[in-house]
């Protein structure tokens, strides 16, 4: 009877102690979890830390690019007024200056543009590394992140199903700097379809009016003029404010004269003058109506008299 209760006894005991060992496995998993999540937590702080440091330097050599901006379109004021003084006088290559000029108002404009991102962008990473921080502090303090079945976790057990991620254009000053690129080396098709990019992906951002006018310019040298018109219209009517709306009245206006469109020609250019009258496009709309032996402006009409 007793080695019967001994037996019992031994056997209870057993049975109880058996699940020990499973049991000391998850807790050290959770420990293990638990010094994990707070390796990340130190790992992300000593980040954040190292990101400010070079985030007040990114900032000092920022000021200094915009200033050196600053300063590049001073010098550039002074060359358009240089031009405009020749071109009143009666100088040659005006042409030619002025599509210089041309292209380093375009870069400087990308290259203040840029500036402006790569801030916004620095402020952004900081902001994110700030979340990071932040969602893993309350992960450790809730508990085990990331467990199936949790709600809003994407999982097929249960809670939030995953969001399929759509498809995100290039940064708007990459697709720019391609497109401006690809013209420059005349392979137009492909200029065309990236200014086009950018026109999609991008249609209220200040690079926009500089896309639609380069289409016009692609179809001016390929010499669809009629194309190149409407293309002209389309920056002159919604983007009348960029730095681009006097070429395009300029082109526009020859474009129309190419194809002997004369009055719409000479209405354009007159138009050009009028309302940008101190830019270095609209000496140069003088200096073509003046070689027609039309008058800059149109005549006033003379009162009627009984």
């Amino acid at each position: 009877m007793r080695k019967t209760v001994v037996s019992l006894s031994t056997l209870f005991l057993f049975l109880v102690l058996c699940p020990a060992p499973a049991a000391h496995a998850v807790s050290k998993e959770i420990i293990q979890l638990q010094t994990q999540v707070q390796q990340l937590q130190d790992a992300l702080q000593h980040l954040q830390e190292t990101q400010d440091q070079q985030l007040s330097v990114m900032q000092h050599v920022m000021q200094q690019m915009s200033d050196s901006v600053s300063k590049i379109s001073s010098t550039m004021s002074t060359l358009e007024q240089q031009v405009q003084a020749q071109s009143e006088s009666g100088g040659g290559k005006i042409d030619q200056i002025s599509g210089q000029m041309q292209g380093i108002n375009d870069s400087v404009d990308a290259l203040r543009s840029r500036i402006d991102k790569l801030s916004a962008e620095v402020q952004a990473v900081q902001s994110q590394l700030t979340n990071i921080s932040t969602q893993a502090a309350m992960q450790q303090q809730g508990g085990q992140p990331g467990q199936p079945g949790q709600p809003g976790t994407p999982d097929q057990g249960g809670g939030q199903p995953a969001q399929p991620q759509q498809p995100q254009a290039p940064p708007v000053n990459d697709l720019y700097q391609g497109a401006l690129r690809d013209y420059n080396s005349a392979r137009y098709d492909l200029a065309a379809g990236e200014f086009g990019d950018v026109l999609k992906y991008y249609p209220q951002d200040e690079l926009a009016g500089n896309a639609q006018f380069y289409l016009g310019e692609i179809a001016y040298r390929q010499g669809k003029y009629s194309e190149a018109i409407k293309a002209y219209g389309v920056v002159l009517q919604q983007f009348p404010g960029n730095p681009k709306a006097p070429a395009a009245q300029l082109r526009k206006g020859e474009a129309e004269l190419a194809i002997d469109q004369r009055e719409a020609g000479i209405r354009d250019l007159r138009a050009l003058i009028a309302r940008y009258p101190q830019t270095p496009e609209a000496a140069q709309a003088r200096s073509r109506l003046n070689g027609m032996g039309v008058r800059p402006t149109a005549a006033k009409p003379t009162a009627y008299r009984e």
